[in-house]
């Protein structure tokens, strides 16, 4: 059976929603990155980088999420849009734009020992660009690829849904085609089986000392 290393971040949310929508079966195993399960050896073993998520398929160990994602969806042959070269590109928009700059903001505006304002406004207006484009994108279709529901969307909506956090609720509720995307998406049941998976396990809440130890390890 298919082993999946996760937490509610929003990188394994999308594995997890495909997961759910794919019907696959699969051993979820929790990672609790604050606790610091990321660095044991063991984990290591599973991915180098110390990062969830991670998924042990047979022979194939993979990490990376939207790469997971591809994989996954090639080998089921299922969410993965008419146009190979379109998919690719916005799978692609959303792995090296949405997540790094909507990660970086909540860092430097929650997490950051230091307010820094130049950080703070440098990632804030990259991440509302890039969901600015999704949002237009939006405008004209009722997926990102088109007509059809694809992987591209699940990577947006694991990331979309946290735009309040990263944002503000002023600038999320100007995004109404994404918000459209994101509630269409999260009243699905596979979706709803996916967010479940938060009740799995206990994980731990606080950003102690400790928690930001294992979190932000440079700082310490």
């Amino acid at each position: 059976m298919l082993k999946f290393y996760y937490s509610t971040a929003p990188n394994p949310m999308k594995v997890a929603l495909f997961l759910e929508e794919a019907g696959l079966e699969y051993d979820a195993i929790p990672v609790d990155t604050r606790a610091g399960d990321q660095h044991t050896d063991a984990f290591k073993m599973v991915n180098p980088n110390a990062k969830v998520p991670a998924i042990v398929d047979g022979e194939t160990t993979m990490f990376d999420s939207n790469g997971i994602l591809l994989y996954l969806a090639e080998k089921t042959g299922t969410y993965l849009g008419k146009n190979r070269g379109e998919m690719l590109s916005w799978l692609m928009f959303v792995a090296s734009g949405i997540g790094p700059y909507s990660g970086q903001a909540v860092h430097f505006q929650h997490h950051a020992p230091e307010k820094l304002p130049y950080a703070i406004n440098r990632y804030r207006f990259e991440a509302q660009r890039h969901y600015n484009i999704l949002d237009a994108r939006l405008a004209e279709r009722p997926y990102l690829l088109g007509d059809d529901y694809s992987i591209v969307d699940m990577a947006a909506w694991a990331w979309a849904r946290l735009v309040p956090v990263v944002l503000g609720e002023e600038e999320a509720g100007a995004m109404v085609n994404l918000k459209r995307l994101v509630d269409q998406i999260s009243a699905r049941p596979a979706a709803e089986r996916a967010i479940a998976i938060k009740d799995r396990y206990a994980f731990k809440t606080e950003m102690d000392e400790a928690a930001q130890r294992n979190m932000f390890p440079s700082n310490y």
